[in-house]
């Protein structure tokens, strides 16, 4: 008994030792962060931070990102320009400050976070060539075992809300004072991201970093937007008010799906014209005629099956809801600013049987591999899709630019 004593508050010590150090690795903090290295390689990266409405990016210096279980570690290549990000950067929706934006990014992986499961990394070897989503399911919340991750719960309580992954923290930290820098998705617009595995699809060695990186917004969120919410069939007719990047590959999803006649609705001449390239059979500009009006005729009074909306505006918002034909479903994908509210007839509503149907992005796991399957084919047509490349010193004019309006598809910034 008397060793028994004597024993017990040593292995409270010891408990009490191994508890602290969990603690400390659960929470990853910026002096933590100054000690890792990737391998033998560098302990710094640049990454672009956004840091208040009205400030212009700036490229700064940061600690290695570390990953952690079930995580990877990127070597980011590319990286798309989203108006999700310029809504942030505009001050129209609430964001953790400072952060790092850009949530659509291929690259290579460099590292896996520790005691991540056998099968990820068999999945995704150093080495692999991957595509990241922007919805980062966490495959064990109510809505992730119900297959719809694109209502991953700790996705928009932690990542949204908060601008870090579900353990709370973030994986950014200044290497000037170590302070921390939230992450806008993976905060995919730095030279290394961390993004959980069940985010990431391989990218086929055939396929582009740079044109592939918009399979992980654009892309994801058409096809999101006409399979799981329009659960579009061949043969109806589809319109799309709003000819951006994620409202052209809209465009391309409803060409693959086999549309009758596909609309493409847009105030640029140029996006039009664009649009033709890819998919539309018919293309209307809402600064000249009535965009209602003009769908219907085009559909022999009736209006679409599906009608999208892709700019999240109330004017478009109403002008989507009044084009579909009765029965028809009107999917709204366009982020507004906080508060922003339409109208919509009630009593047409309920007696014509109009649905009125949101979507936000896709499901990764099922919907991302799908897309690479459709690029691989060239049934996405990548190189059509984006209309501009930049260098990552050059992020900051490309979102400028965006804001004016001046890019016709999407643009990608080239981080390799």
């Amino acid at each position: 008994m008397a060793a028994l004593s004597r024993f017990f508050p040593a292995l409270r010590r010891e408990l009490g030792r191994l508890s602290a150090g969990s603690a400390s690795q659960g929470r990853f903090l910026s002096s933590d962060a100054s000690g890792y290295h990737l391998g033998n390689g560098p302990s710094s990266m640049r990454a672009a931070v956004f840091w208040e409405p009205g400030r212009p990016l700036s490229i700064e210096d940061f600690h290695m990102p570390r990953p952690k279980a079930g995580e990877v570690l990127i070597k980011t290549k590319a990286c798309g320009v989203c108006h999700s990000d310029l809504h942030v950067m505009n001050g129209d929706l609430p964001f953790a400050r400072p952060c790092v934006v850009g949530h659509e990014i291929t690259g290579e992986v460099v590292e896996h976070g520790v005691h991540t499961e056998s099968g990820i990394i068999k999945r995704f070897p150093i080495g692999a060539h991957v595509v990241g989503a922007f919805i980062m399911p966490c495959r064990n919340c109510f809505y992730c075992v119900k297959g719809q991750e694109d209502l991953c719960e700790p996705f928009f309580t932690y990542n949204r809300a908060k601008g870090t992954l579900y353990d709370g923290e973030t994986r950014l930290f200044l290497r000037s004072n170590g302070k921390p820098v939230y992450m806008y998705s993976m905060g995919g617009l730095a030279e290394y991201c961390v993004v959980p595995a069940t985010a990431l699809a391989v990218l086929p060695a055939s396929l582009p970093y740079t044109e592939s990186a918009i399979l992980g917004c654009a892309a994801f969120t058409a096809y999101g937007a006409m399979r799981h919410a329009a659960d579009m069939r061949a043969g109806e007719t589809v319109a799309v008010i709003g000819i951006g990047g994620v409202g052209s590959s809209c465009l391309q999803i409803a060409k693959a799906f086999g549309g009758s006649k596909i609309i493409a609705v847009d105030v640029q001449d140029e996006k039009l014209e664009n649009a033709r390239k890819l998919g539309a059979t018919h293309t209307v500009n809402a600064s000249k005629v009535n965009v209602v009006d003009t769908i219907k005729e085009i559909t022999g009074g009736r209006g679409v099956d599906i009608a999208v909306e892709a700019l999240g505006k109330p004017e478009t918002f109403m002008q989507t809801a009044l084009s579909v034909m009765d029965g028809g479903k009107a999917v709204m994908i366009g982020l507004a600013a906080s508060g922003a509210k339409a109208e919509i007839d009630i009593t047409r509503l309920v007696r014509r049987q109009i649905k009125i149907l949101g979507s936000y992005g896709g499901r990764a796991r099922q919907d991302l591999p799908i897309l690479v399957g459709l690029a691989e084919t060239g049934i996405f047509n990548l190189e059509a899709a984006v209309s501009k490349k930049c260098t990552f010193d050059e992020a900051g004019a490309v979102y400028d630019a965006l804001n004016r309006g001046e890019i016709v598809g999407r643009a990608v910034v080239e981080i390799m």
